[in-house]
Order: C-alpha cells, then sequence, then structure tokens
C-alpha cells in the first residue's frame, strides 16, 4: 500500500475541536485513506458511508440529541461521500458545536466544491486539505527512487491514479471508465447542464492546448457555445479537480500579456485518455506540453502537502518572450523553464530581469526534476 502524505497532516490536526475535511476527485483514495486512519488508531471510532440510504437518512434534518445517540461513545467519526447528504454541513455544524470533544473525519468529492454545502456552515470550524493522485514523492517512498525516476515515461503517459498505478497492464481501460464514469459526475449531479457532450468537447479542445495560451473567445466559435458558458464550464471542471488555470505575470512591462490564462490537467492520464492517445513520447509531437504537464501536478501536489503557499503565473509578452512557470514567494520571483532535452538551456530575458530584479530562473529537464517535485 502507498502511504499517503496526507496522512500524517491529518492526524496531527486531531482533537483541536475542528472537523477535518478531505476532499478531491473521484477514484484518488479518499475513503482508503480514512479506513486506514481510523484502523490503526487506538480511539473508538464510527464509520459512516453515506453511499448507504439508511446513512444518508440518519444524517439529513437530524437534531442534537439525535446525533448524540447515533455518535454514542465513538471518539472519531468518519463520515465517508459525505456530499450525498442533503445539507451535510448543517449536520457537521451541530456535531463540532455540540460534540465538540469529538473527531469528525469527513470526505466528500468536488460536489463540496459545486454545491459550496460546507464552507458557509464550517466556517472556522475546520481544516481541510484535498487529496490527488499519488504523488512521486509517494510513490519513491513505496518503492525507492530509482525505480521510480525507471518509470517516468508510464507516468506521464498513464498518470498516477491509484488503480492505473495499481494495475499495470490495464492503464487505458481503467482511465477510459474513470472519463466515462466518473470524470463529470459531480458536475452532472450538482449542475445544471444542458449540453454535456460539450463538456468533453471542451476538455479535448483544452487537452490539445497544455502550455499554450488558451483563448475563451476562441473556444467559444470551435464549440458553438456563447463566452459565458465556456467560463462556467471552466469553473465547474476547475472545481471538480479535472483541471487548473495559470495566469499571466504582470506588473511593470507595457508589452506583457496581462489577462491570458493556460490551463493544465491534474492528471496526464487523464488528458491523454480524453484523446485516446496513449503513444510512446518518442513518437509524439507534444511530448514537451506532457512534460509541462506533468511537471506543473506534481509540484502542485508538492505544494499542498508542505503548504507552501505560492502565488503561481507564467510569463508572456507581446514578442514571445516568455517564462512556463513563476513562484512568488515572500516577494520574490522563482522562475522555471521546462524543458525535455537535457542540452537545452535558458536564462531571463533583458526585459524580466530589469522589471523584476528579484527574480532567478531554473531550468528543470530529466536530470534535475526530481528536486523540483520534491524540495521547497
Amino acid at each position: 500500500m502507498v502511504e499517503r502524505d496526507l496522512e500524517s497532516i491529518i492526524r496531527a490536526k486531531f482533537f483541536q475541536k475542528k472537523a477535518v475535511i478531505i476532499s478531491g476527485p473521484r477514484q484518488v483514495g479518499k475513503t482508503v485513506l480514512v479506513k486506514k486512519i481510523i484502523s490503526s488508531s487506538s480511539f473508538k471510532s464510527l464509520y459512516l458511508n453515506c453511499d448507504e440510504p439508511d446513512i444518508r437518512r440518519k444524517l439529513e434534518s437530524v437534531t442534537s440529541t439525535e446525533l448524540k445517540a447515533l455518535i454514542g461513545d465513538a471518539e472519531i467519526v468518519a463520515i465517508d461521500e459525505a456530499q450525498r447528504v442533503k445539507n451535510i454541513g448543517i449536520t457537521l455544524k451541530l456535531i463540532t458545536d455540540n460534540l465538540a470533544h469529538k473527531q469528525l473525519l469527513v470526505t466528500g468529492s468536488s460536489a463540496f466544491e459545486l454545491s459550496n454545502s460546507i464552507n458557509e456552515p464550517l466556517t472556522g470550524r475546520k481544516f481541510e486539505y484535498k487529496l490527488f493522485p499519488f504523488s512521486f514523492n509517494e510513490l519513491s517512498a513505496a518503492s525507492d527512487l530509482i525505480s521510480e525516476q525507471r518509470l517516468l515515461e508510464k507516468r506521464i503517459i498513464f498518470g498516477s491514479y491509484p488503480d492505473v498505478v495499481n494495475n499495470p497492464g490495464n492503464e487505458r481501460e481503467i482511465l477510459t471508465n474513470i472519463v466515462s464514469s466518473y470524470l463529470f459526475k459531480d458536475i452532472f449531479e450538482f449542475q445544471d447542464i444542458r449540453k454535456p457532450d460539450i463538456i468533453e468537447k471542451l476538455l479535448q479542445a483544452l487537452a490539445l492546448q497544455v502550455g499554450s495560451e488558451v483563448s475563451f473567445s476562441e473556444l467559444s466559435r470551435l464549440l458553438g457555445i456563447d463566452y459565458s458558458t465556456v467560463q462556467r464550464y471552466i469553473f465547474l471542471l476547475e472545481k471538480s479537480f479535472v483541471i487548473y488555470h495559470l495566469h499571466s505575470y504582470s506588473r511593470n512591462v507595457r508589452n506583457e500579456l496581462k489577462k491570458s490564462v493556460k490551463i493544465y490537467f491534474y492528471d496526464n492520464g487523464i488528458r491523454n485518455a480524453l484523446i485516446a492517445n496513449f503513444t510512446p513520447l518518442d513518437l509524439r509531437a507534444d511530448k514537451g506540453s506532457l512534460w509541462e504537464n506533468y511537471l506543473l501536478c506534481e509540484r502542485i501536489k508538492w505544494n499542498s502537502f508542505k503548504q507552501n503557499y505560492a502565488l503561481t503565473y507564467f510569463w508572456r509578452t507581446t514578442q514571445q518572450q516568455e517564462i512556463d512557470y513563476i513562484e512568488e514567494r515572500d516577494g520574490f520571483l522563482h522562475c522555471y523553464e521546462f524543458k525535455w532535452s537535457i542540452n537545452k538551456n535558458a536564462r531571463l530575458s533583458k526585459t524580466f530581469s530589469s522589471a523584476y530584479p528579484n527574480s532567478k530562473l531554473e531550468v528543470i529537464n530529466r536530470d534535475n526534476y526530481v528536486m523540483f517535485i520534491t524540495s521547497q
């Protein structure tokens, strides 16, 4: 079993009179993580699976007295798939307010983000964390660093969803099933989507533009939908942990692109499944884009685990000067260029270095990428 980095963080937050919420995409191992935490704990626990209709009924429109009777002498209360319970935020608030000596451990899919069902009721009453597909750090710890480095091409093509990693040889089938059965489930359940086929077409278009600036106007024309619908669908897909965006960095230079956006996928396997392309890297024209997407999604996992609160951007000018990725931390700009080839170099343009002297550039390639995705 791959030990999740999040496990130690969650344990350290127990019994501080706040609920611990674990959200994230479907099929990334939230239930496995929760069961492992409670089974290895010395505290008495209660596990409530909200996929069960009777459990949902027990947690819907319930009083604090009824909750006390349900929980009994359990010290840790694990509520799994909590997004399935109507008005679950109110129920969680009742537990944290009236049973403060109990520890709530709650999992939910992206429906939490889509329905906003917990944010207002649990304001100031929760620690919230996101669980992603396996990270490089987790996988290398489960085997060894050299073995995981040898699997780099496989991770770039098939990603690192737990079911994909644990079932070598069946990656295509598993990823196709995730895309067809799980990827959009929360969006369709919790949002009014009148043309669901457009969602998949939009993602296919975005998959072909990884690492490039995205024009919402062009997507609108391509898909035959209005600009505001494109915006809404991209917002929903971000809330569903399918994609995320980077804004362009702009402070001083007149010809900087000020409102541009680049969109990436949280997992390379999902991106490749959407366009049905699992061709080996040597035969691909998009290996640079895949490399960039892989590094950024691994960096997101690492920053989330280490709680590195950096502002993230890319940078480009109308003259096509560019920097792939920027992290702004404590007033300093850490700039990165991603190169699949180990022989390619890069340096900051005079335009950028003159405008932002508090910056430095690193080139990330196959020789040094481990440091980028496992350290600050």
